[in-house]
């Protein structure tokens, strides 16, 4: 099974395009341990075994590497163990890491994504040219790439807008993507411009080819979600795109009072999911 075929039977088996950012702070959790990481697993875990239990489950999880790494060996050794328990539910796993580098050690990182990690797809950075993308998919043809193309953080434009004959830096990056096609490469497109990720859907469409969308910024960020169902519903099959949510589940116990946090999340996730197939 390649990685496409990965996120079409995630969401047919989950009912659910929603990707669950997994993105631990420890001031926000209320779960007790004897180190970060014990306290990181013991929050996750508890929200899987919810969502397993409720039979609601989001079509992927994307566990960003930093807020594990920041802990040294201990927050690494949980990321795996986190990584594990999630695939053995049947989720899919991507490990955003937003690596961008060449030969040799582009091929160490993908080791460290796919064999260490066993993640099923990572986030790249597009900077250095296909020489930072090719390592991954000759090494791992089966994994998914999504490649930074127009991110959802404020200054993106100041590089991502850039005008190179008369056509911005982002819709480049987009035919790129057209070109180093291999099934399982994908774009990183924010929920925040809406506009752009229309322009790229666009540019994917066209080419015929199937190119998924992990797309960041819907909630927290001010992106809407309203305004992404409607770029997304023009793709041929909507089954192959994720539309992150991180914060409004990892701490939806906030939003509902007397709740605990498992169950919080399960309802938050719940209802984003409802809420995307009334916008199909």
């Amino acid at each position: 099974m390649n990685y496409i075929e990965l996120l079409k039977n995630s969401a047919d088996k989950f009912s659910s395009i929603v990707c669950f950012g997994m993105d631990p702070v420890i001031e926000d959790i209320p779960e007790k341990g004897t180190g970060n990481g014990e306290i990181i697993f013991k929050f996750y875990e508890n929200i899987l075994n919810e969502l397993i239990k409720k039979n609601i489950l989001p079509g992927a999880v994307k566990p960003n590497y930093a807020f594990y790494a920041q802990y040294g060996l201990e927050g690494i050794a949980t990321l795996e163990k986190l990584i594990k328990i999630y695939k053995s539910a049947g989720i899919p796993v991507i490990l955003d890491y937003k690596r961008g580098d060449i030969g040799k050690t582009a091929a160490a990182y993908s080791r460290e994504a796919f064999d260490f990690f066993d993640a099923d797809a990572v986030t790249l950075s597009p900077y250095l040219g296909y020489d930072s993308i090719e390592p991954y998919i000759k090494g791992f043809p089966e994994k998914g790439y999504y490649i930074l193309t127009k991110t959802s953080n404020s200054s993106s434009g100041q590089l991502q807008d850039l005008k190179i004959d008369n056509k911005e830096l982002f819709l480049h990056v987009a035919e790129l993507i057209i070109q180093w096609y291999h099934p399982g490469i994908g774009s990183v497109a924010g929920a925040t411009y809406p506009e752009q990720l229309s322009q790229i859907s666009n540019i994917f469409e066209k080419s015929g080819k199937e190119i998924p969308f992990l797309i960041p910024g819907v909630g927290t960020q001010g992106g809407s979600l309203q305004e992404v169902m409607a770029v997304l519903k023009k793709s041929k099959d909507i089954r192959i795109h994720r539309i992150n949510a991180s914060s409004s589940i990892n701490y939806a116990y906030k939003k509902y009072n007397g709740i605990h946090y498992a169950e919080a999340a399960a309802i938050a996730l719940k209802e984003m999911n409802e809420e995307i197939e009334g916008l199909k």
